[in-house]
């Protein structure tokens, strides 16, 4: 069990050996999440767009994919995560492909940037997360799109036991912290059994 906590431990912050697989992990089974999270949006092509907590990097290339033209940013805590997601997008990086590390709560961008922000598997660890939601808004461009996906929805789960300083929130929460951030139209999407997309609009 210790090792399997020191394990799931480096989901907030991957270092060292250890941080290193579980990027690989992530990468390999946050696919099926991801894909439908995206299958969600309408994408445009030539979009700016920005994953928050890139982890591996596997969304950023899946966002590309998604949008011709367009040019990606990933940012993670995580000095770890920034290789791995650099050499992951190698032939795109720093030509459609940018990466950097920092914290949700401070995004070095300047106001309405993205077309679209995601964050996937990841605003469990974000630090004053109401606060987080309002510097995604400033990022975003009017009538851009912030998609959060999860997995964990139940505040027993037994992944908050497993992941140090994991807080676990349900969908209704987290569409109420985008509300009260001034997003608007947002909404819930459920797959079972227990994932969620929720996508809000910066008006």
């Amino acid at each position: 069990m210790g090792l399997l906590k020191s394990f799931f431990t480096n989901c907030a912050n991957p270092q060292g050996r250890m941080g290193r697989a579980m990027l690989r992990f992530m990468n390999l089974c946050h696919a099926p999440l991801t894909n439908w999270g995206l299958s969600l949006i309408d994408f445009q092509d030539g979009w700016t767009m920005l994953d928050i907590g890139c982890g591996g990097g596997a969304t950023l290339r899946r966002l590309l994919k998604r949008s011709k033209g367009s040019q990606v940013y990933g940012i993670d805590i995580s000095q770890e995560s920034v290789e791995k997601a650099s050499k992951f997008n190698a032939e795109w990086l720093n030509k459609r492909v940018f990466v950097s590390q920092g914290s949700a709560d401070k995004l070095p961008y300047g106001d309405m940037k993205f077309d679209l922000v995601t964050a996937v598997e990841t605003v469990y660890f974000w630090p004053e997360l109401p606060a987080c939601m309002k510097e995604v808004g400033r990022v975003l461009k009017s009538g851009g799109s912030f998609a959060i996906m999860v997995e964990v929805v139940d505040s027993d789960s037994k992944w908050t036991d497993l992941c140090e300083g994991m807080t676990a929130y349900s969908p209704e929460q987290l569409k109420k912290m985008l509300d009260e951030a001034g997003f608007v139209k947002t909404e819930i999407h459920r797959k079972k059994p227990s994932n969620a997309t929720i996508i809000g609009m910066k008006p």
